[in-house]
């Protein structure tokens, strides 16, 4: 199963050599995501992010009624229609939520693990990848969310940061001592924009997560 190189994730790593389950079903799904998982920690993914995943691929789990080795694109499609319609949930998450279920099959289905193999000789049967192109969303917009809730266009942006600027050069021509926090916000928010930083990954910034650029040496320490 996957060769004698064991990789992170691999089935030989969680299950036994033809060991006899007391509940064969549960326990190879439960041993799939707990090889998943690490399979993710070893790419220095964070552990809020797999544990979303998983959740996502367990949810997925739920309305198939099925495991990965009974899975069929048909799941998917009748999930995603459930998500929009029923639950009402936006373009952005139900993509999101496909790629958790579109990674977990390439993981599975990676000869490199042993996971088809595994079910095959315990199931008859092996898990395929059931997300594909053709059924799932595709990111299309620019900006897809909703208009309440939309992102800023490019002009506004330059608008945005522009005015941040100016209120540093307003507050520092007056002589007043406020202008370096007013230079740290305009700072922040291009900061938060140009690498793509979620709230609280913004408030947690420290000045110890900055370092020296050894390619931009004009801008010093």
């Amino acid at each position: 199963m996957g060769g004698d190189t064991l990789v992170p994730g691999s089935a030989r790593l969680h299950l036994v050599d033809c060991l006899p389950l007391l509940r064969p079903e549960g326990q190879v799904f439960e041993a799939m995501l707990a090889g998943w998982r690490n399979q993710q920690l070893t790419r220095n993914l964070s552990f809020g992010y797999v544990s979303d995943q998983e959740r996502t691929v367990r949810a997925f789990a739920r309305h198939a009624d099925g495991l990965p080795w009974e899975w069929a694109p048909q799941h998917v499609e009748e999930w995603s229609v459930d998500l929009r319609s029923v639950r009402g949930c936006a373009r952005s998450t139900v993509r999101n939520y496909q790629g958790a279920v579109r990674q977990f099959c390439d993981f599975v289905t990676n000869p490199a693990y042993g996971w088809a193999e595994e079910c095959l000789l315990r199931f008859g049967a092996h898990p395929v990848q059931v997300v594909h192109d053709c059924n799932a969303a595709v990111h299309a917009d620019e900006g897809e969310g909703e208009p309440e809730r939309r992102a800023f266009t490019r002009p506004e942006l330059e608008a945005f940061f522009d005015y941040a600027d100016e209120q540093v050069v307003r507050v520092r021509g007056k002589g007043r001592k406020g202008w370096l926090p007013t230079f740290g916000d305009a700072t922040l928010f291009k900061t938060a924009y140009g690498y793509g930083l979620r709230r609280n990954e913004t408030r947690m910034l420290n000045e110890v997560d900055f370092g020296p650029n050894p390619h931009g040496r004009e801008f010093g320490d």
